[in-house]
Protein backbone atom coordinates (compact mmCIF):
# COMPACT_ATOMS: atom_id res chain seq x y z
CA UNK A 1 0.00 0.00 0.00
CA UNK A 2 3.00 2.00 0.50
CA UNK A 3 4.60 1.59 -3.12
CA UNK A 4 3.40 3.48 -5.93
CA UNK A 5 0.59 2.12 -8.63
CA UNK A 6 -0.02 -1.50 -8.04
CA UNK A 7 -0.43 -2.24 -4.38
CA UNK A 8 -3.02 0.53 -4.52
CA UNK A 9 -4.75 -0.76 -7.49
CA UNK A 10 -4.79 -4.02 -6.24
CA UNK A 11 -6.40 -2.53 -2.56
CA UNK A 12 -9.27 -1.35 -4.76
CA UNK A 13 -9.76 -4.42 -7.24
CA UNK A 14 -10.19 -6.67 -4.22
CA UNK A 15 -12.35 -4.54 -2.04
CA UNK A 16 -14.68 -4.16 -5.08
CA UNK A 17 -14.57 -7.84 -5.88
CA UNK A 18 -15.63 -8.75 -2.29
CA UNK A 19 -18.40 -5.89 -2.95
CA UNK A 20 -19.77 -7.39 -5.82
CA UNK A 21 -18.94 -10.83 -5.03
CA UNK A 22 -21.54 -10.25 -2.10
CA UNK A 23 -23.83 -9.09 -3.90
CA UNK A 24 -23.94 -11.53 -6.65
CA UNK A 25 -23.84 -14.14 -3.99
CA UNK A 26 -26.90 -12.64 -2.30
CA UNK A 27 -28.94 -12.79 -5.23
CA UNK A 28 -27.71 -16.46 -5.79
CA UNK A 29 -28.86 -17.28 -2.50
CA UNK A 30 -32.08 -15.14 -3.00
CA UNK A 31 -32.14 -18.08 -5.97
CA UNK A 32 -32.80 -21.07 -4.21
CA UNK A 33 -28.40 -21.65 -5.25
CA UNK A 34 -26.76 -21.21 -2.52
CA UNK A 35 -28.14 -23.57 1.19
CA UNK A 36 -27.93 -23.03 4.02
CA UNK A 37 -27.43 -19.17 5.10
CA UNK A 38 -25.64 -16.12 3.77
CA UNK A 39 -24.11 -13.52 5.71
CA UNK A 40 -22.55 -10.59 3.70
CA UNK A 41 -19.55 -8.74 4.79
CA UNK A 42 -20.86 -5.06 2.38
CA UNK A 43 -19.22 -2.48 4.01
CA UNK A 44 -16.74 -4.07 5.50
CA UNK A 45 -14.07 -4.71 2.59
CA UNK A 46 -11.52 -1.64 4.14
CA UNK A 47 -11.01 -3.58 6.66
CA UNK A 48 -10.80 -7.13 5.22
CA UNK A 49 -8.43 -6.00 2.66
CA UNK A 50 -5.94 -3.56 4.31
CA UNK A 51 -5.04 -6.41 6.80
CA UNK A 52 -4.88 -9.43 4.15
CA UNK A 53 -2.63 -6.91 1.92
CA UNK A 54 0.02 -6.70 5.05
CA UNK A 55 0.26 -10.56 4.82
CA UNK A 56 2.72 -12.68 2.75
CA UNK A 57 0.87 -15.75 1.25
CA UNK A 58 2.89 -18.48 3.42
CA UNK A 59 1.34 -16.31 6.58
CA UNK A 60 -1.96 -17.90 8.12
CA UNK A 61 -5.16 -16.70 8.87
CA UNK A 62 -8.36 -17.57 10.09
CA UNK A 63 -12.07 -16.19 9.84
CA UNK A 64 -15.92 -15.83 11.20
CA UNK A 65 -19.12 -16.82 9.69
CA UNK A 66 -19.08 -13.65 8.00
CA UNK A 67 -15.92 -14.81 5.88
CA UNK A 68 -16.85 -14.87 2.32
CA UNK A 69 -14.75 -11.53 1.72
CA UNK A 70 -12.01 -12.92 3.67
CA UNK A 71 -10.64 -15.56 1.09
CA UNK A 72 -11.34 -12.74 -1.41
CA UNK A 73 -9.17 -9.93 0.33
CA UNK A 74 -6.56 -13.14 0.67
CA UNK A 75 -6.53 -13.53 -3.08
CA UNK A 76 -8.51 -16.74 -3.31
CA UNK A 77 -10.01 -18.07 -6.84
CA UNK A 78 -13.93 -16.35 -7.13
CA UNK A 79 -15.13 -19.47 -9.07
CA UNK A 80 -14.09 -21.76 -6.59
CA UNK A 81 -15.08 -20.15 -3.60
CA UNK A 82 -18.60 -19.30 -5.79
CA UNK A 83 -19.05 -22.86 -6.23
CA UNK A 84 -18.04 -23.39 -2.49
CA UNK A 85 -20.75 -21.45 -1.49
CA UNK A 86 -23.55 -23.66 -4.17
CA UNK A 87 -21.84 -26.93 -2.40
CA UNK A 88 -20.02 -27.81 -5.71
CA UNK A 89 -17.17 -30.62 -5.96
CA UNK A 90 -15.61 -27.48 -7.60
CA UNK A 91 -15.13 -25.70 -4.80
CA UNK A 92 -12.33 -24.47 -2.54
CA UNK A 93 -13.43 -26.90 0.04
CA UNK A 94 -14.59 -29.39 -2.50
CA UNK A 95 -18.61 -29.02 -1.50
CA UNK A 96 -17.76 -29.66 2.12
CA UNK A 97 -17.52 -26.05 3.90
CA UNK A 98 -20.37 -23.85 2.07
CA UNK A 99 -20.81 -20.12 3.17
CA UNK A 100 -19.52 -20.29 6.92
CA UNK A 101 -16.46 -23.39 7.09
CA UNK A 102 -14.17 -21.94 4.50
CA UNK A 103 -10.77 -23.14 4.16
CA UNK A 104 -8.36 -22.43 1.19
CA UNK A 105 -4.26 -23.44 1.68
CA UNK A 106 -3.09 -22.01 -0.99
CA UNK A 107 -3.33 -18.03 0.27
CA UNK A 108 -3.35 -19.14 3.93
CA UNK A 109 -6.83 -19.58 4.96
CA UNK A 110 -6.44 -21.62 7.76
CA UNK A 111 -9.98 -21.82 8.80
CA UNK A 112 -13.39 -20.28 8.88
CA UNK A 113 -16.11 -21.15 11.25
CA UNK A 114 -19.63 -20.71 11.93
CA UNK A 115 -19.37 -20.72 16.17
CA UNK A 116 -18.64 -17.32 17.30
CA UNK A 117 -14.58 -16.84 18.53
CA UNK A 118 -13.93 -20.23 16.73
CA UNK A 119 -11.09 -19.16 14.63
CA UNK A 120 -9.28 -16.96 17.64
CA UNK A 121 -7.31 -20.47 19.34
CA UNK A 122 -6.86 -21.91 16.09
CA UNK A 123 -4.89 -18.96 14.91
CA UNK A 124 -3.25 -18.98 18.59
CA UNK A 125 -2.35 -22.17 17.48
CA UNK A 126 -0.72 -21.98 14.20
CA UNK A 127 1.43 -18.73 15.50
CA UNK A 128 2.56 -21.50 18.17
CA UNK A 129 3.55 -23.65 15.25
CA UNK A 130 5.57 -20.74 13.65
CA UNK A 131 7.54 -19.95 16.73
CA UNK A 132 7.92 -23.73 17.49
CA UNK A 133 9.49 -24.10 13.79
CA UNK A 134 11.75 -21.06 13.37
CA UNK A 135 9.59 -19.48 10.91
CA UNK A 136 8.87 -15.75 10.49
CA UNK A 137 5.19 -16.58 9.35
CA UNK A 138 2.65 -14.37 11.25
CA UNK A 139 -1.00 -15.87 12.09
CA UNK A 140 -4.03 -12.72 11.19
CA UNK A 141 -7.19 -13.51 13.60
CA UNK A 142 -10.22 -11.82 12.32
CA UNK A 143 -13.41 -11.78 14.85
CA UNK A 144 -16.17 -9.43 15.52
CA UNK A 145 -17.31 -7.71 18.32
CA UNK A 146 -19.50 -10.33 19.80
CA UNK A 147 -16.29 -12.79 19.88
CA UNK A 148 -14.79 -10.71 22.48
CA UNK A 149 -16.77 -11.61 25.18
CA UNK A 150 -16.04 -15.74 24.35
CA UNK A 151 -13.95 -17.03 26.67
CA UNK A 152 -11.49 -18.45 23.80
CA UNK A 153 -10.64 -14.27 23.26
CA UNK A 154 -9.02 -14.51 27.05
CA UNK A 155 -7.40 -17.65 26.92
CA UNK A 156 -6.09 -17.43 23.45
CA UNK A 157 -4.65 -14.01 23.80
CA UNK A 158 -3.38 -14.32 27.32
CA UNK A 159 -1.34 -17.66 25.78
CA UNK A 160 0.27 -15.67 23.15
CA UNK A 161 1.26 -12.35 25.20
CA UNK A 162 2.69 -15.16 27.68
CA UNK A 163 4.40 -16.71 24.14
CA UNK A 164 5.42 -13.90 22.11
CA UNK A 165 3.43 -15.20 19.55
CA UNK A 166 3.48 -14.01 16.17
CA UNK A 167 -0.62 -13.66 15.99
CA UNK A 168 -2.49 -10.27 14.76
CA UNK A 169 -6.21 -10.39 16.40
CA UNK A 170 -8.22 -8.21 14.49
CA UNK A 171 -11.59 -7.29 15.79
CA UNK A 172 -13.56 -6.34 12.65
CA UNK A 173 -16.35 -4.02 15.38
CA UNK A 174 -19.19 -3.72 12.80
CA UNK A 175 -21.13 -2.77 16.47
CA UNK A 176 -23.97 -5.04 16.53
CA UNK A 177 -23.47 -9.51 17.48
CA UNK A 178 -26.11 -10.26 15.36
CA UNK A 179 -28.61 -7.41 17.08
CA UNK A 180 -26.97 -6.96 20.19
CA UNK A 181 -25.31 -3.47 19.90
CA UNK A 182 -21.50 -3.14 21.65
CA UNK A 183 -23.16 -0.67 24.10
CA UNK A 184 -25.67 -3.25 25.68
CA UNK A 185 -22.92 -6.27 25.72
CA UNK A 186 -19.66 -4.65 26.92
CA UNK A 187 -18.89 -3.57 30.06
CA UNK A 188 -16.26 -1.83 28.46
CA UNK A 189 -17.13 -1.20 25.05
CA UNK A 190 -13.42 0.20 23.98
CA UNK A 191 -12.47 -3.21 23.05
CA UNK A 192 -8.86 -2.04 22.23
CA UNK A 193 -8.09 -0.94 25.69
CA UNK A 194 -8.35 -4.97 26.84
CA UNK A 195 -5.03 -5.44 24.96
CA UNK A 196 -3.22 -3.76 28.27
CA UNK A 197 -4.68 -6.60 30.34
CA UNK A 198 -3.14 -8.89 28.23
CA UNK A 199 0.27 -6.69 28.23
CA UNK A 200 0.08 -6.19 24.28
CA UNK A 201 -0.43 -3.41 22.27
CA UNK A 202 -3.96 -2.25 21.36
CA UNK A 203 -5.35 -0.26 18.61
CA UNK A 204 -8.71 1.15 17.03
CA UNK A 205 -8.35 1.85 13.52
CA UNK A 206 -10.97 3.59 11.28
CA UNK A 207 -12.14 0.14 9.50
CA UNK A 208 -13.46 2.26 6.19
CA UNK A 209 -10.38 3.40 5.38
CA UNK A 210 -8.29 0.30 3.95
CA UNK A 211 -5.19 2.53 4.05
CA UNK A 212 -5.21 2.97 8.17
CA UNK A 213 -5.90 -0.57 8.68
CA UNK A 214 -3.43 -1.59 6.35
CA UNK A 215 -0.93 0.60 8.55
CA UNK A 216 -1.70 -0.82 11.74
CA UNK A 217 -1.59 -4.16 9.99
CA UNK A 218 1.91 -3.98 8.76
CA UNK A 219 3.32 -2.42 12.27
CA UNK A 220 1.71 -5.01 14.17
CA UNK A 221 3.12 -7.81 11.49
CA UNK A 222 6.46 -6.71 11.52
CA UNK A 223 6.47 -6.60 15.15
CA UNK A 224 5.44 -10.11 15.40
CA UNK A 225 8.00 -11.33 12.32
CA UNK A 226 10.52 -9.96 15.14
CA UNK A 227 9.80 -11.37 17.72
CA UNK A 228 7.72 -9.00 19.66
CA UNK A 229 4.69 -11.06 19.92
CA UNK A 230 1.17 -10.34 19.49
CA UNK A 231 -1.23 -7.15 18.56
CA UNK A 232 -4.80 -6.36 18.98
CA UNK A 233 -6.13 -4.08 16.44
CA UNK A 234 -10.27 -3.01 16.74
CA UNK A 235 -11.09 -2.14 13.03
CA UNK A 236 -14.54 0.07 13.80
CA UNK A 237 -16.45 -0.96 10.69
CA UNK A 238 -20.14 -1.42 9.31
CA UNK A 239 -22.04 -4.21 8.14
CA UNK A 240 -24.84 -2.97 5.11
CA UNK A 241 -26.86 -5.75 5.14
CA UNK A 242 -28.79 -7.60 7.77
CA UNK A 243 -27.33 -10.52 10.12
CA UNK A 244 -27.81 -12.65 7.47
CA UNK A 245 -29.63 -12.35 4.11
CA UNK A 246 -33.62 -12.91 4.72
CA UNK A 247 -33.20 -12.25 8.85
CA UNK A 248 -36.24 -11.33 10.85
CA UNK A 249 -35.98 -9.62 13.76
CA UNK A 250 -39.04 -9.78 16.51
CA UNK A 251 -40.14 -6.21 17.78
CA UNK A 252 -38.93 -2.93 16.77
CA UNK A 253 -35.48 -2.58 14.61
CA UNK A 254 -32.28 -3.00 16.76
CA UNK A 255 -30.88 -0.25 14.40
CA UNK A 256 -32.67 2.42 12.22
CA UNK A 257 -32.97 2.70 8.33
CA UNK A 258 -31.38 6.54 8.51
CA UNK A 259 -28.51 5.01 10.80
CA UNK A 260 -28.18 2.28 7.73
CA UNK A 261 -28.71 4.94 4.91
CA UNK A 262 -26.24 7.25 6.41
CA UNK A 263 -23.29 4.79 6.72
CA UNK A 264 -24.15 3.36 3.08
CA UNK A 265 -24.05 7.02 1.72
CA UNK A 266 -20.76 8.80 4.03
CA UNK A 267 -18.79 5.09 4.62
CA UNK A 268 -19.14 3.21 1.91
CA UNK A 269 -15.35 2.45 2.02
CA UNK A 270 -15.10 1.74 -1.82
CA UNK A 271 -16.60 4.87 -2.51
CA UNK A 272 -14.23 6.49 -0.01
CA UNK A 273 -10.95 4.75 -1.43
CA UNK A 274 -12.42 5.84 -5.07
CA UNK A 275 -12.15 9.54 -3.65
CA UNK A 276 -8.49 8.72 -2.78
CA UNK A 277 -7.46 7.14 -5.98
CA UNK A 278 -8.92 9.45 -7.97
CA UNK A 279 -7.62 12.91 -5.93
CA UNK A 280 -4.05 10.64 -6.36
CA UNK A 281 -3.85 10.58 -9.95
CA UNK A 282 -6.45 7.91 -11.50
CA UNK A 283 -8.43 8.31 -14.02
CA UNK A 284 -12.01 7.90 -13.73
CA UNK A 285 -11.74 5.54 -16.66
CA UNK A 286 -9.21 3.00 -15.45
CA UNK A 287 -11.31 2.48 -11.87
CA UNK A 288 -14.30 2.08 -14.25
CA UNK A 289 -12.72 -0.22 -16.63
CA UNK A 290 -11.60 -2.41 -13.69
CA UNK A 291 -15.21 -2.19 -12.26
CA UNK A 292 -16.21 -4.25 -15.49
CA UNK A 293 -13.82 -6.46 -15.37
CA UNK A 294 -14.18 -7.24 -11.81
CA UNK A 295 -18.29 -7.69 -12.44
CA UNK A 296 -17.09 -9.80 -15.80
CA UNK A 297 -15.28 -11.95 -13.24
CA UNK A 298 -17.84 -12.43 -10.84
CA UNK A 299 -20.18 -13.24 -13.95
CA UNK A 300 -18.39 -15.85 -14.81
CA UNK A 301 -17.52 -17.22 -11.35
CA UNK A 302 -21.50 -17.95 -11.10
CA UNK A 303 -21.14 -19.54 -14.59
CA UNK A 304 -18.65 -21.99 -13.15
CA UNK A 305 -20.84 -22.66 -10.07
CA UNK A 306 -23.98 -23.65 -11.99
CA UNK A 307 -22.05 -25.64 -14.30
CA UNK A 308 -20.48 -27.97 -11.46
CA UNK A 309 -21.42 -31.25 -10.62
CA UNK A 310 -23.03 -31.47 -6.84
CA UNK A 311 -20.53 -34.18 -4.25
CA UNK A 312 -22.42 -38.06 -4.99
CA UNK A 313 -23.40 -39.04 -1.73
CA UNK A 314 -21.12 -41.93 -1.56
CA UNK A 315 -18.29 -39.50 -0.87
CA UNK A 316 -19.78 -38.32 2.20
CA UNK A 317 -16.86 -39.61 4.26
CA UNK A 318 -14.41 -38.88 1.86
CA UNK A 319 -11.55 -35.96 3.01
CA UNK A 320 -12.35 -36.85 6.75
CA UNK A 321 -8.86 -37.88 7.46
CA UNK A 322 -5.75 -37.27 5.49
CA UNK A 323 -4.56 -41.02 5.14
CA UNK A 324 -2.17 -42.55 4.88
CA UNK A 325 0.16 -39.83 7.04
CA UNK A 326 3.98 -39.13 6.29
CA UNK A 327 6.88 -40.47 8.28
CA UNK A 328 7.30 -37.63 10.65
CA UNK A 329 3.71 -37.45 11.45
CA UNK A 330 2.52 -34.59 9.95
CA UNK A 331 0.07 -35.48 6.65
CA UNK A 332 0.93 -33.65 3.39
CA UNK A 333 -2.63 -31.96 3.12
CA UNK A 334 -1.57 -29.96 6.47
CA UNK A 335 2.15 -29.20 5.46
CA UNK A 336 3.06 -25.74 4.89
CA UNK A 337 1.01 -23.19 6.29
CA UNK A 338 1.10 -25.25 10.26
CA UNK A 339 3.80 -27.64 10.08
CA UNK A 340 7.04 -28.71 9.30
CA UNK A 341 6.33 -28.96 5.91
CA UNK A 342 7.39 -26.44 2.81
Amino acid sequence: MDAKGADRLEAFRRMLSIRLFEEEGTRQFDSGNVPGWFHSSAGQEATIVGACLALRDDDAMTGTHRSHGHPIGKGARLDALMAELMGKVSGICKGRGGSMHLADQSVGIISESGIVGGGIPLATGCAFSAKLRGSDQVSLCFFGDGAVNQGTFHESLNMASLWKLPVIYLCENNGYAMITSVAESHGQPDIAIRATGYGMPGATVDGQDVRAVFEAAAQAVTRARAGGGPTLIVANTYRFDEHNVGLITPGPPYRSADEVEAFIRDRDPIRLYRAVLLGEGASERSLSAMEEEVREAVKQAVEFGLQSPMPHPKTLPHFIFSSPPSNDGVSDTHKGICSNGA
